[in-house]
């Protein structure tokens, strides 16, 4: 059993940043990689970024160079630093462990960005 908590959403305005936090317990979950996904009003759930269990993070070209995925050094706390937000990138933020063939996700954050 993985227990996954976003926080961290809000409304801002384009071109402010915000810094998403995911913490999780169970499962060895610091040694797990772990992803970010959003959902955008009337669309479906798209992968935006991820962290391998070595750190190493992956982003989808929509986001890459505006977002970055860490992990504190605990390894219980991962984050998502976004900045330059555009209204696009506007929806409920979910963060994903993957435990054998089941899928972890928290209840989400609100993001909202709008001038």
């Amino acid at each position: 059993q993985v227990q996954l908590a976003e926080s961290g959403g809000g409304l801002v305005q384009p071109g402010e940043s915000l810094r998403l936090s995911c913490v999780g317990s169970g499962s060895n979950f610091n040694l797990r990689p772990v992803a970010w996904h959003r959902q955008a009003p009337g669309k479906q759930r798209e992968l935006v970024a991820e962290l391998s269990s070595g750190d190493s993070a992956n982003y989808v070209d929509s986001v890459r160079g505006r977002f970055t995925v860490s992990r504190d050094n605990a390894g219980n706390t991962v984050y998502l630093q976004m900045n330059s937000l555009k209204p696009d990138d506007t929806g409920v933020y979910y963060c994903n462990v993957n435990v054998g063939f089941r899928a972890y996700f928290g209840q989400g954050t609100q993001v909202t960005v709008s001038s």
